[in-house]
C-alpha cells in the first residue's frame, strides 16, 4: 500500500474542445486522440495491509489540454532535449547506462529509462522522439508511458537514483514536474498503467488503483517477483491483469468484469516472462529453463499451444 501525496495546481478544466497548437517549448510526448485530455485526482482510501502507510490524496492534472499528436519532428531538432546534460557528463564523454527499456500500450513507441533520465523513441520510423535528462542525479529505473499522452510513471533507478526507489512518481511532460507521488515501504519493482488503473507491483505484492480518483480497489498477494512481472489488458471496458501466482510456475488471471479469479499452472520451475494480448484473451508464458513457450486461454486456463 502507499502514501499518496500530490503538488498543487490551479482549478481543472474539462473542456474536449480540440486542443490549442503545441507550445514551441518544452516539446511534450504526443498525445493519443482517445487519452482524455484532463484528469482529475481527489480521494481517500485507507488500508491497513503492512505494505501501505496511507492513502490520501488530491492529485491534479494538468488543466490546459493534451497537445495534439505530432506527426513529424522538425530536421533539425530530431532529439529536443529540454534540460542538456550537465557538464560532469560532456566533459568526460560517458554514454548514458541503460537500465530500462518498455514500449507503450499500443506498442507504437517505447521508452528508455538511463543513469541520467529517460527517452522516447517511436518505432516505425525508429527515431528518438524526445528526451530528458536531469542535472542532479537522473536515474531513472522504470518508464511506463500512457500511450502517447505527455503522463509517465517514473521510478528512481541505477546508482544515483533520481526518485527513491520505493515511490512512484506522476510526471507530467507538459508541465516538465511530477504532479503526484505514491510511497511504499519497499522498491517498486514494476508500473502498469491504463486508461482507467494504475498498478504498482512490489516483491511480493500487486496494487491496483483507480486512476479517476486514486482510490486503492485490490492487493494480491504473490510470490517472490523481483522481476516485476504484471499485465493488464488494454480493451476498454475489459480489465484482464496476470501475475504471478502464490506457487512456483503458477500465474494468478484476475477478470475483473466478471469478477472471476482463475490460477494457471503454466510451468513446473519458476515464471520468467509472460505477455498477454490486448483484449486480455491470450496469455504466452515462459520459465526459467527457457525451453517452452505456451499459449493459454485465460477465461478457462485452457492450453492452446506449445512452441
Amino acid at each position: 500500500m502507499a502514501t499518496l501525496s500530490a503538488y498543487p495546481d490551479q482549478n481543472p478544466s474539462f473542456d474536449h474542445h480540440p486542443p490549442p497548437p503545441l507550445p514551441p517549448s518544452p516539446p511534450a510526448i504526443p498525445a493519443m486522440s482517445q487519452q482524455s485530455e484532463n484528469l482529475y485526482f481527489d480521494s481517500v482510501a485507507e488500508t491497513t495491509e503492512n505494505n501501505v502507510v496511507s492513502n490520501s490524496a488530491m492529485l491534479l492534472l494538468p488543466s490546459p489540454p493534451l497537445p495534439p499528436i505530432r506527426t513529424s519532428i522538425p530536421p533539425q531538432n530530431l532529439n529536443p532535449n529540454p534540460n542538456p546534460i550537465s557538464p560532469r557528463f560532456n566533459e568526460n564523454h560517458v554514454p548514458p547506462t541503460l537500465l530500462h527499456v518498455s514500449f507503450n500500450q499500443d506498442f507504437g513507441c517505447f521508452s528508455s529509462g538511463t543513469d541520467r533520465g529517460f527517452r522516447i523513441y517511436n518505432c516505425d520510423p525508429f527515431r528518438e522522439i524526445f528526451r530528458r535528462d536531469f542535472d542532479r542525479g537522473g536515474g531513472i529505473g522504470n518508464v511506463e508511458m500512457l500511450f502517447r499522452c505527455n503522463i509517465l510513471a517514473l521510478v528512481g533507478g541505477g546508482a544515483d537514483p533520481q526518485y527513491p526507489v520505493n515511490k512512484v512518481m506522476i510526471w507530467d511532460d507538459h508541465q516538465s514536474r511530477c504532479i503526484g507521488e505514491l510511497s511504499f515501504r519497499s522498491e517498486v519493482r514494476g508500473v502498469r498503467l491504463r486508461r482507467d488503473r494504475i498498478v504498482v507491483v512490489l516483491e511480493q505484492k500487486v496494487f491496483v488503483y483507480n486512476f479517476a480518483d486514486l482510490k486503492l480497489l485490490h492487493q494480491i498477494e504473490t510470490i517472490a517477483n523481483p522481476k516485476g512481472l504484471c499485465e493488464v489488458s488494454q480493451s476498454a471496458g475489459k480489465l484482464v491483469l496476470v501475475c504471478p501466482g502464490l506457487q512456483k510456475g503458477q500465474v494468478r488471471v484476475e477478470h475483473y468484469a466478471s469478477k472471476r479469479t482463475k490460477f494457471i499452472v503454466a510451468h513446473d520451475s519458476r515464471i520468467s516472462c509472460f505477455a498477454l494480448t490486448q483484449d486480455g484473451g491470450l496469455l504466452a508464458t515462459a520459465s526459467s529453463k527457457g525451453t517452452l513457450v505456451r499459449v493459454f486461454n485465460t477465461f478457462d486456463g485452457t492450453l492452446l499451444q506449445e512452441v
